[in-house]
């Protein structure tokens, strides 16, 4: 297959269909934002930034909100099933689509197995005795069989599996809001109690909690994949870009403030329970623990559903453009159905190996992801920057605030955290082990360019 380098790309890669509805797509980028790492990860931040984690949760949403109008701008006027991956091919060249796209599906499986792992131990705490891998073996079986019916399954899904999500979010966030305004019966008004020590680790705390909130946002790239599917791609995609900036402040910002306020950071329980249910604890809600429970199951197994979907047509989009094996293209029904096996069968893969192999493989495989998505945000942005200067006025129906400067400053935050990552031992070795999986595919991309143009 010959390197596409124009400028001209369908809307949807031959063979998928455009079955998702308008309301499915703004229902998955409302229910994107509201992830497993929001309610699962969050605690750590908190101990370690105490109250500035909510001027942490800021200045990483900023530089997200920043990346998704970048994102948006390209795929609304461009949009593809490989998102960032096909816009990094136009912008950059063939190399940079094979290394983005391929580190971002190595990401996604693994991701998989991983909220497949934490969805289990959830499970297994309620009915104690079952095996976990049964449950991750399940909820795989479950959603591979979703993904291979139909797109449509897919949608439907999600779009209640974000319903739950929001209305859970909404409800804490009206309680806590009447908390502290002291108008919930039971309950005195905190005032600013806990907001006496901002800062209680110093700087170096505040650089842990400010690298806990830039990952908790991954998945929101997932709606600029689905709108090639959709009946409107340019509309869905606008649509969900433009009012990002808003669901990042309420339910990240916003819920981060009423648990800060509410309960001390240095609760045991933030850590021990998790922020959200230590929080309605505190108000005295019944039966708070179990019912964040459920949602956080439900938010593991929306992103399980949500990352074999990106998974799939991602590699379905490498398929398109010559840069994955063939047989991942094969299409029936309207889905790449092989693609969504094997890449439920890694993800499986993933999860076994945590089990085998957990001190050194399973490791070096969560090492080498640890910063994937910071790697594909620069290829964002750079794309961004060459493709707007070549793309015609009327097919930018997004477009980037104050373009090049906002990008070049989302571009020094992205290296910014980069620098913060070398410094801190932990996040140093993901750092390293991501670089050298980025370096591996790059040269690879890079060869199997050369080798197509001497064809």
């Amino acid at each position: 297959m010959p390197i596409r380098t124009t400028t001209e790309t369908p809307a949807s890669a031959p063979g998928l269909t455009h079955a998702l509805k308008q309301r499915h797509l703004s229902m998955i980028a409302l229910g994107g934002v509201i992830g497993a790492g929001l309610f699962v990860g969050s605690g750590s931040g908190i101990a370690a930034a105490g109250p500035s984690i909510v001027l942490a949760y800021a200045l990483s949403g900023t530089l997200v909100m920043l990346v998704m109008r970048m994102l948006g701008e390209m795929s609304a006027a461009y949009p593809s099933s490989g998102s960032f991956s096909s816009h990094a091919e136009r912008a950059i060249g063939p190399w940079a689509g094979f290394t983005v796209g391929w580190a971002f599906w190595i990401l996604l499986c693994t991701v998989v197995g991983l909220e497949g792992i934490g969805a289990a131990k959830i499970v297994t705490g309620w009915l104690p005795g079952t095996p976990e891998w049964m449950w991750v073996a399940l909820f795989m079986v479950v959603f591979c069989g979703m993904n291979l019916a139909a797109v449509k399954n897919f949608g439907e899904f999600e779009f209640w599996f974000a319903a739950l999500k929001v209305g859970a979010i909404s409800l804490f966030l009206v309680l806590g809001v009447l908390a502290i305004a002291g108008l919930l019966p039971g309950t005195d008004a905190p005032g600013t109690a806990n907001l006496t020590d901002l800062v209680p680790n110093g700087g170096e705390g505040f650089v842990i909690g400010l690298l806990a909130t830039v990952f908790a946002y991954g998945g929101l790239e997932t709606v600029t994949i689905a709108a090639a599917e959709s009946e409107d791609p340019v509309r869905g995609v606008a649509s969900a870009v433009r009012t990002a900036m808003w669901r990042i402040a309420l339910f990240y910002v916003g819920s981060m403030a009423v648990i800060v306020t509410l309960v001390p950071w240095d609760s045991k329980e933030v850590v021990a329970k998790g922020p959200y249910v230590a929080a309605l604890d505190h108000l005295g809600i019944p039966g708070a623990g179990q019912l964040m429970n459920v949602i956080v199951l439900v938010a593991l197994l929306s992103a399980m559903n949500a990352n074999i979907y990106g998974a799939s047509r991602m590699a379905y989009s490498l398929v398109d453009r010559g840069q994955a094996p063939r047989a991942l293209g094969t299409v029936s029904g309207g889905v790449p159905r092989v693609a969504v096996l094997v890449s439920s069968v890694v993800g499986f893969g993933c999860v076994l190996l945590s089990y085998w192999r957990p001190d050194d493989v399973f490791m070096w495989l969560l090492n080498m992801i640890g910063a994937v998505i910071l790697v594909v945000w620069i290829f964002i942005a750079v794309s961004q920057l060459l493709l707007r200067r070549r793309t015609e006025p009327e097919r930018l129906v997004v477009r980037m605030w104050a373009f090049p400067w906002l990008t070049w400053v989302a571009l020094a935050g992205m290296v910014a955290v980069f620098v913060l990552m070398a410094r801190e031992g932990d996040t140093r070795t993901q750092l390293l082990w991501t670089g050298a999986l980025t370096v591996v595919l790059a040269g690879g991309g890079y060869g199997w360019q050369r080798a197509r143009s001497a064809d």
